[in-house]
């Protein structure tokens, strides 16, 4: 699998499926299976026996993954989620910009 256009504690905005248009934090990038974990979207319900550390049991909702063709960074200038290109600075690091508007979201 090719490298993500997204990382860890990226804001990105849903551009399909049942949470569309909504907005989140990465929580995790899963590399290998070209999908993320996005704070607070696409919750599933997860059933435990009870435990050393969970007494109780029950049911615990987690969030699931999405898949990263489904997901584009949120730029704050443009107000919704955009595609991006990679521009090399002087000092030779990668960056990603936002197409439309020319925002840096790799500030180093």
């Amino acid at each position: 699998m090719a490298g993500l256009h997204v990382k860890k504690n990226d804001v990105v905005q849903v551009v399909s499926g049942a949470n569309r248009g909504k907005t989140g934090k990465v929580l995790r990038a899963l590399h290998d299976s070209g999908r993320v974990i996005v704070e607070g979207l696409n919750f599933r319900k997860k059933h435990t026996k009870p435990s050393r550390d969970n007494q109780q049991g029950g049911i615990v909702q987690k969030e699931g993954s999405i898949s990263v063709s489904n997901v584009l960074l949120y730029c704050p200038s443009c107000k919704k989620g955009v595609k991006t290109k990679h521009e090399v600075r002087k000092d030779g690091t990668k960056t990603r910009v936002c197409r439309k508007c020319g925002e840096v979201f790799d500030k180093a």
